[in-house]
């Protein structure tokens, strides 16, 4: 365990603290053909984020659904911050059938997707002006399905390929994933207005056979070091077995349950010591900016005059190829200058390009003006997600990858989802310009933790 905590941590540092090739290797880094099957996964976990926020916000707004409302109904999508729960089950648990056939983590793919699928046709089915409370339920469904795929993509992507190619991992995945939410937000729009939203969220579900088609076409990641370093589990069985009045399956559960639910926690802390709090922090609140600013910037475009046709152009095809190019510059740059120099610069993007829609928010309705201010914010959305994804995978153990992950990815999202269903009560009793200077006020924590973080990183290297 010592042995492996070191070479761990010194590959977290090869990640975030140093270049770790010239330009012409960090851009050949995207030839691998690992690397390329993650723009397909990327679209599969990209396509039904926004069906349960954004779109579906604007869709419930166009409906006359109050603003105040629309906020509580965004919480739907707390199943992202909330899928730590379920994923030691994810990291551990066999499907019948399908597990032999496809191994854990395609097995759970495939269920997911599933899942999405059906959430994603039910809700083509309702009217939420008489059937709100159905159109709830099957978000929560798509949410639940949505986070659960999340959760093993993620562990195919931290055990499919070593520690340095994980920014470009990020950076493919970071571009299919604004693929499928370009669907999700430029097409469903146009196709709401030309048809109905009925017909746009049934499109969107036949979109998603291409993670299946994925699933079935990628190799299950070796697991012989994870299976090797589940030795504690064993450990932990022969402490158990002093308890020879219980049932040898009952000690055999208890000792599965420890290993699963109780090391991959206690693994972080242990690796990280004190400092794995500091962490955290940075985590839970690194999102809070952007992610509260999501909840209200479709009803926003909405309310500023801008149709349908131009929010979907400008919004889900313009700015999300803009995030594309972020993407995968910022793929580059973590292997160019290293994680934590990338982070503070994202962070502080981020920040300033959520002022721009304070400033938009008291200018006439041009098109010029939508496609300069979604364009800067998403080209910072884009380069700091992938540099983001990419610091969480460094700090992942691939004894544990799925759960370990998705504890860091809930962290990143609970408290921002929670924080983002209050944004209509913060329009309602304020102004749009009020509520995007709030919503950038909530990056600041973010930059001060990096920094500290920093600083942490140099005092241990000397």
């Amino acid at each position: 365990p010592t042995t492996h905590s070191t070479g761990r941590r010194q590959r977290q540092m090869c990640i975030r603290d140093r270049p770790l090739h010239d330009w012409k290797a960090s851009f050949q880094i995207y030839k691998n053909p690992k690397v390329l099957a993650m723009l397909f996964l990327g679209f599969s976990a990209g396509l039904p984020i926004l069906l349960v926020f954004g779109t579906l916000s604007a869709w419930l707004n166009s409906e006359g659904v109050d603003k105040t409302t629309i906020g509580f109904v965004s919480w739907v999508a707390l199943a992202y911050g909330l899928k730590f729960l379920w994923s030691p089950l994810v990291d551990r648990l066999p499907l019948p059938l399908l597990t032999r056939a496809l191994g854990q983590r395609r097995s759970w793919m495939l269920l997911a997707q599933v899942g999405v699928i059906t959430g994603l046709t039910a809700l083509s089915l309702f009217d939420p002006k008489i059937s709100l409370a159905s159109i709830v339920a099957f978000a929560v469904l798509t949410a639940f399905s949505s986070a659960t795929q999340d959760i093993t993509i993620d562990a195919w992507r931290i055990e499919a390929i070593d520690d340095e190619y994980q920014g470009a991992m990020a950076g493919t995945y970071q571009l299919g994933y604004r693929i499928g939410m370009i669907l999700a937000g430029s097409m469903a729009f146009v196709i709401a207005d030309y048809y109905s939203w009925s017909i746009a969220y049934l499109s969107m579900a036949c979109f998603m056979t291409v993670g299946i088609i994925s699933t079935f076409i990628i190799s299950e990641p070796d697991h012989t070091l994870r299976d090797q370093e589940w030795a504690t589990e064993k450990r932990v069985l022969a402490l158990l077995e002093r308890k020879q009045h219980l049932p040898e399956k009952i000690r055999n559960l208890q000792a599965w349950f420890v290993g699963a639910v109780i090391c991959p926690f206690a693994d972080f802390f242990a690796r990280n010591g004190w400092n794995a709090l500091l962490i955290l922090s940075f985590i839970a609140v690194f999102r809070m900016s952007d992610i509260t600013l999501g909840v209200m910037a479709f009803p926003f475009y909405q309310d500023m005059g801008y149709s349908g046709s131009e929010i979907g152009v400008v919004s889900g095809l313009v700015g999300k190829f803009i995030t594309i190019s972020g993407a995968l510059l910022g793929g580059v740059l973590v292997v160019r200058y290293g994680v934590m120099r990338m982070l503070l610069a994202g962070a502080i993007i981020v920040i300033a390009t959520n002022l721009l829609f304070a400033w938009l928010a008291g200018q006439e309705p041009l098109v010029i003006w939508l496609i300069l201010v979604v364009g800067a914010d998403n080209l910072a959305g884009g380069l700091a997600g992938t540099v983001f994804i990419a610091y969480l995978s460094s700090l992942t153990n691939r004894a544990y990858t799925a759960t370990q992950y998705a504890l860091f990815s809930s962290i990143m999202l609970l408290l921002p989802k929670f924080i983002g269903g209050f944004s209509g009560v913060v329009v309602d009793a304020t102004s749009y310009p009020v509520f995007f200077l709030y919503a950038a006020a909530l990056g600041i924590p973010s930059v001060l933790l990096i920094l500290l973080l920093m600083k942490k990183d140099k005092l241990m290297d000397k």
